[in-house]
C-alpha cells in the first residue's frame, strides 16, 4: 500500500506538538479573484486561481476545490441551474428506474463540467506547494441517489421501496467510483464524500444505503495512500459509529450548534481515525470579530488537547463574505497552539 501523506502530515504534526489546521475554505476566494461562483464552476482557469488565492494567504495544511453537490448528477444528466452568485443546484425532476439502464452508458469521464474539477485538480497537483495536501470532493451515494430521486422519493425509498433504492445506489456509486479514479490520477491526495442528505436516516438505514456504499468506494482506491473523508451535516451523533465503520481515515464532523459534541466523539472512536471539526461557518467566524474567533478556536483546541487524532476544521464549508481577517483569526490561533507532552 502506498504511504498516505494526509497521515504522514498529521503525524509529523503530533511529533512536533502541534495542530494541523484545515478549515473547509473555498468560497471566500471568490472574493480575493473578483470571480463567481458561476464562472469558477465552469472554467477551471478561474477556478484554480481562486483555491491558488487561498493557498497563498493562509497556506492551509489542506486545500480542497469549491464544494458543489451538482457535478455528478449534473453528468448524470439531472436538471441543473447554474445561478450566478450561488452554487449550481440540481432542480427537482421526474425521475424513473428504467433511466438507469440509459445510465449505464454514460461515461461521465466526458462530462465537461466534471472535467473542469479534474482540470482544477491537475493544477492543484502541480501548482500548489508540496506543504498543502490535495483534496477533492465527491458527492455520497445516498445523497446522489437523492438528487437523482427527489430528496423525499429517496426518504420513503428507504423504508417502502428499498430494493429500487439499492439500485440507485448501485448505480451512481459506480459513477462515483469513476469519478474517484479519475481525481486520484490527477493528483488527488484526500477524498472527502459529502453526505449531507444522510443526516436524517437512522443509524440502521444509514448504514445500508450510505456507509456500505461509501465502503464500497473506499475498497476500490484502497491501495492508492489516499485518505478517504467521510462529511456530513447536521447532528451526526448518532451516525458516527456507522460512518467509521465504512473504513474511513477521517470523520468531518458540524459545529457544535448543530448538535455536535466532539470531545464526546472522541472518547468513543478509534484513536486511529481522525475527527475534523467542527467551528460553525456561519457562527462566529462569519459574523463575529477577530477576538471572538480567537476565543472560540482556542476554547475547541482546549476541548479537544487530550486526542492527538483531532485536525482543526470548520463545520461545512465557509460562506463567500467570510471576513478575511476572521480566516486569519482561525489559522494563526491553531498554528500558535501546542499540545501538551
Amino acid at each position: 500500500m502506498m504511504q498516505n501523506p494526509f497521515l504522514e502530515k498529521l503525524l509529523n504534526a503530533r511529533n512536533e506538538g502541534r495542530r494541523l489546521v484545515m478549515p473547509l475554505i473555498g468560497f471566500p476566494g471568490l472574493n480575493i479573484t473578483k470571480c463567481t461562483v458561476k464562472l469558477a464552476q465552469q472554467n477551471y482557469g478561474e477556478h484554480y486561481r481562486v483555491i491558488k488565492a487561498i493557498a497563498d494567504i493562509f497556506a492551509p495544511d489542506a486545500m480542497f476545490p469549491l464544494m458543489d453537490l451538482a457535478v455528478e448528477a449534473n453528468a448524470l444528466g439531472r436538471y441543473t441551474v447554474f445561478p450566478q452568485t450561488e452554487s449550481a443546484t440540481v432542480v427537482r425532476d421526474m425521475f424513473s428506474i428504467d433511466e438507469l439502464i440509459n445510465g449505464l452508458q454514460i461515461n461521465i469521464a466526458f462530462d465537461s463540467r466534471l472535467l473542469g474539477y479534474v482540470e482544477t485538480m491537475k493544477l492543484m497537483s502541480i501548482g500548489l506547494p508540496s506543504s498543502i495536501i490535495k483534496g477533492a470532493y465527491v458527492t455520497g451515494p445516498y445523497t446522489l441517489a437523492a438528487l437523482m430521486m427527489g430528496a423525499d422519493e429517496a426518504a420513503m425509498a428507504t423504508v417502502l421501496r428499498p430494493d429500487e433504492l439499492h439500485l440507485v445506489c448501485q448505480f451512481v456509486t459506480e459513477k462515483i467510483q469513476e469519478y474517484v479514479r479519475l481525481l486520484i490520477a490527477s493528483g488527488a491526495q484526500a477524498i472527502c464524500i459529502l453526505e449531507p442528505s444522510a443526516v436524517m436516516l437512522g443509524p440502521n438505514q444509514f448504514a445500508e444505503f450510505s456507509a456500505n456504499y461509501v465502503r464500497h468506494i473506499i475498497e476500490s482506491c484502497k491501495y492508492t495512500g489516499i485518505a478517504a473523508i467521510y462529511h456530513t451535516c447536521g447532528n451526526t451523533m448518532h451516525l458516527v459509529d456507522k460512518m467509521v465503520e465504512s473504513g474511513i481515515s477521517a470523520v468531518s464532523l458540524d459545529s457544535s450548534e448543530a448538535g455536535v459534541d466532539l470531545p464526546a466523539v472522541a472518547k468513543k472512536l478509534p484513536s486511529d481515525v481522525i475527527i475534523m471539526g467542527n467551528i460553525n461557518p456561519t457562527g462566529t467566524i462569519l459574523r463575529g470579530t477577530p477576538q471572538n474567533v480567537e476565543k472560540e478556536v482556542s476554547e475547541l483546541l482546549k476541548r479537544m488537547e487530550f486526542y492527538p487524532n483531532f485536525i482543526l476544521s470548520t463545520g461545512c464549508d465557509l460562506p463567500q463574505e467570510t471576513p478575511i481577517e476572521n480566516i486569519h483569526a482561525f489559522m494563526q490561533t491553531g498554528r500558535q497552539y501546542r499540545m501538551k507532552p
